[in-house]
Formats: C-alpha cells, structure tokens, sequence
C-alpha cells in the first residue's frame, strides 16, 4: 500500500533542490554518521577533477545559520519553509539529529550533550568554524547544549518552544498539565488517536487531515522508537544539577503565542535567566510550531534579528 507521506518526500527533496541545498552525510568514525542538507555550492565539482572522484565540501563563503529540528521530524521536514527565504543570504545548514533521519551512532550515549559533540565534529568536517543556532523544542535544548561547550563558534542564537535544560519538576509538572504520564507518551504516539493529540497541542488552530495521513506519518517519521525513548530519558536531569550558562551571545526567543507544550510563561521566565543578551518576541495565531503554522512571519522576524547579528561584524 503507498504510504502519502513517503511519496511526498522526493517533491520535496526536489524543491529542496532548487532553493539551494543538497543531502551530504557525514562520517564521524565507523558506526556514527549524521546526514546534511548543505549548501549546493560548498560541493561544486572542478572541472578537471576525476568523475569518479568524491567531492569533498568546501567552506561555505556566507554567513552560516545551522537550523536544529525538534522531536516529531527529520530537519528538512521541520525547516522547509525556513530554507528558500534564508539561502539566498546565508550558508544554509540542516542535520538529521541522531535517530532521525538516516543519522544514526552505535554510541550508548543519549545525552543533548552528544548531540552536540556530533554536530560540532560534523560542522568542523563540513569546514565551518562559525555559525548561529536556530534550535526548535528539543533541537533548542542542543542549540544551548552547543552554545554552552562550544562558545567560541557560537555567534548567536534563535530559540523557539524549548528550554534551556528538562528538569524533573518541570517535566513532571508541564506532562500532568498535558495529560500525560510519560514524554514518550506524548511524543512517540503509537496510534492515529496519540499523533492527533499532540497535533492539536502544537499548533494554534488545527486543520482537518484524513485518518491514513496521520497513520503514514507515524510509520515515516516516528522510526526508532527505542533510541528516541532512550533520548527523551536522558533528557531529563536533576534540580539540583542546573546551572544557568553565561551566555555570551546574542540570543533570541521566538514562540508562538499559543504554544501549550512550553507556553509564553516558560519563554519569559527563561527571558530574565539568561540577562541582558536575551531578546524575547511572540508571533500571534501561532502555537508550537510556528515556524510552520506562520512561516512568513517567523522568517521575517528571524531575518530582522540576523540582520542585528551580522551588521555588527
């Protein structure tokens, strides 16, 4: 039987394409590799070189955003709308987190902090020596993972619906606030009924889609179900082991109004955590996901703030 959601993945891998960025997978060691989307012209072949020769990608020659997907899908599900308006200015880069995607390690290590290590090493391969961070729910608690160890190629940061790290208390409290007993519960559903629940939660006002969509998508997109248990496990950390980074970069956060899984209150009170760096903006009719419910106007304010960033240099 076709799978929809399947059969959509090539029209968009196509118009991927044609805005500017290409798949490239990157081999950390052997059992670890995390695959790309980059610049197409970071891998434009010599003329007189071998065509059998591999291309190795060449240092990008604008500014370089690194866009961090959440937890319900691959990057460039997440960021499709993000990449035509971006990569014309910017050095666009998009991974596939570890057990998303085609990125998988054989490392036991679950924590956002090997996330982060796994980015790192992929981007110095890639020939990246700075970036900005552009993190979305669990792709933002990595995006302070990496800002945090690797302050000295972090320029700035955009962050919407995240955290800077998943305590205990606020798990539990945000899960019985959501209804749910466990964030496997809530982000790995098994069934049409589970993903439609956590549709509803994350975006502002839902839209009709037929009962086979829901199902396609489970079998495509929710895929190792075990190692991404085992993230969201590792997710979580003690009260007593938190500590509020000095971050010195710029750093924006960007949420939707609406969003119920980390609403405004999470947004603001994380606002005044991380000081006078911090700027802190809100996007009307948009939950969660509003980098795809608004996408126009998340871009525009996203470029606002990159305009800040770089017209500083």
């Amino acid at each position: 039987m076709v799978n929809f959601v399947d059969l959509q993945k090539p029209l968009l891998y196509r118009l991927m394409k044609l805005a500017g960025v290409i798949p490239y997978t990157v081999e950390l060691e052997p059992g670890t590799k995390m695959n790309f989307w980059i610049p197409k012209e970071t891998l434009k072949k010599n003329k007189k070189s071998d065509k059998n020769f591999a291309v190795e990608p060449q240092k990008p020659t604008k500014p370089v955003l690194l866009f961090i997907h959440g937890f319900a899908a691959e990057g460039i599900v997440t960021w499709q709308f993000q990449v035509g308006s971006l990569a014309k200015k910017y050095s666009v880069y998009i991974p596939d987190l570890l057990f998303f995607g085609g990125s998988y390690s054989d490392n036991a290590d679950r924590s956002p902090a090997f996330q982060a290590h796994c980015l790192v090493k992929s981007l110095r391969i890639l020939g990246i020596e700075k970036f900005t961070l552009v993190g979305f729910s669990y792709g933002g608690m990595v995006a302070f993972k990496i800002a945090e160890e690797y302050p000295e190629m972090v320029q700035a940061m955009v962050v919407s619906g995240s955290i800077l790290a998943m305590t205990d208390t606020i798990s539990e409290s945000n899960l019985n606030q959501l209804g749910f007993k466990s964030s496997a519960d809530l982000l790995l559903p098994t069934s049409v009924k589970g993903l439609k629940t956590l549709f509803t939660l994350a975006v502002h006002k839902p839209m009709w889609f037929p009962k086979r969509l829901f199902k396609d998508f489970i079998e495509v997109m929710i895929t190792n179900r075990k190692e991404r248990a085992e993230l969201l496990e590792a997710l979580v950390i003690s009260n007593k082991d938190v500590t509020i980074p000095r971050f010195q970069q710029k750093i924006h956060l960007l949420w939707g109004e609406s969003d119920q899984i980390f609403n405004l209150e999470f947004a603001k009170s994380m606002k005044e955590q991380l000081g006078e760096n911090a700027t802190m903006e809100s996007i009307k009719k948009a939950g969660h996901l509003a980098h795809l419910e608004r996408p126009c106007v998340y871009n525009r304010r996203l470029k606002k703030f990159l305009a800040s960033v770089y017209s500083e240099k």
